[in-house]
């Protein structure tokens, strides 16, 4: 066949006025997956009604550095008013503050580290961290990481990872501001990390996510259902990537700030199904995980998750995972 000939038989495929027909089709079905409408259309269908979030800044104490020295009271004497966070052992909310929180003698020495209060939930939900190999696998940039070492009292060993290499500096400031010692940091896809050729403990993954409303202004505007189901395939793939490195008893616990079930109960249902992995009952703040979601029916175990609505924190979402044993 002519080369003629074959040009004037692939014409039909590349007709333009298709072409621009696909474009615009392909572009208004994402702009009616998105939107603000959109999203709180499906909140309503998950049963939470929209009401504007008032999250509050809120710190941690680090009790390894603030040993016996009464934080609360010396950032008082400081302009710095505190309220306890009720569901944190450690945290506390600034309710006014006369200086910055980030700019005291306490804070620059490690003494506590600002933190989102939800933020403060999923590494607590451990059991036995002292002297234990743990993986971060997500860690900038590095206030998790801290807040474990802290509980782990600076004992065995953590293994930090994360993909973005700036973001590590940040977190190397973070760890040093802190005095950790048992941290090794790594710029490493978790998706990548049976490369260390080791095995964990404990695993925590506060995996990349598509954010919520709460912490952003703009994020109606920003996100598409697009950019939610592709967060959730890459969730799916460090998930399954952790599984590898996990010790037999070991555990992980799974957390995102994203309120889409996507990336929350949909992706757990994932891996209860797939990697031979059981959800554990878990004791904190929030309602039981959607074992239901647009009609579609989930994993009875999921409901032991816990999903967090924006109210005086962002919005939420952590699981606890143990690995089945086969006999």
């Amino acid at each position: 066949m002519s080369t003629k000939s074959c040009s004037k038989n692939l014409l039909p495929f590349f007709n333009t006025s298709s072409l621009l027909k696909g474009f615009y089709y392909v572009r208004r079905n994402v702009e009616l997956m998105s939107g603000k409408q959109f999203f709180l259309e499906r909140y309503a269908q998950l049963g939470w009604k929209f009401q504007e979030p008032k999250p509050k800044l809120s710190i941690r104490i680090n009790q390894t550095n603030a040993k016996a020295k009464k934080i609360p009271e010396r950032l008082r004497s400081l302009g710095v008013e505190l309220e306890k966070v009720p569901f944190l052992q450690l945290g506390y909310w600034v309710v006014r503050s006369k200086a910055s929180a980030g700019a005291t003698a306490e804070y620059l020495l490690g003494m506590y580290s600002i933190q989102e209060a939800a933020a403060q939930i999923p590494v607590t939900l451990f059991t036995a961290l002292h002297g234990k190999m743990v993986l971060d696998a997500s860690a900038a940039p590095g206030g998790k990481t801290v807040q474990l070492a802290d509980l782990m009292e600076n004992s065995g060993v953590i293994i930090a990872l994360d993909v973005n290499k700036e973001r590590l500096g940040v977190m190397a400031n973070h760890l040093e501001r802190c005095h950790i010692s048992n941290t090794i940091v790594y710029n490493l896809d978790a998706r990548q990390a049976t490369k260390l050729n080791r095995t964990f403990d404990r695993i925590l993954l506060d995996v990349p996510c598509s954010g919520n409303f709460a912490s952003d202004s703009e994020w109606f505007s920003r996100r598409t259902l697009a950019d939610v189901e592709r967060n959730a395939k890459v969730q799916k793939e460090i998930l399954a990537e952790a599984v590898k490195c996990l010790n037999p008893n070991g555990e992980i616990i799974y957390s995102t700030c994203s309120l889409e079930p996507e990336e929350d109960e949909l992706n757990i249902d994932w891996a209860a199904k797939n990697l031979g992995l059981q959800v554990q009952k878990i004791y904190c703040l929030g309602m039981d995980g959607l074992t239901e979601v647009f009609g579609r029916k989930l994993d009875p175990q999921v409901k032991f998750s816990r999903r967090i609505w924006p109210e005086n924190t962002q919005g939420f979402f952590v699981c606890k995972l143990k690995k089945v044993e086969t006999q």
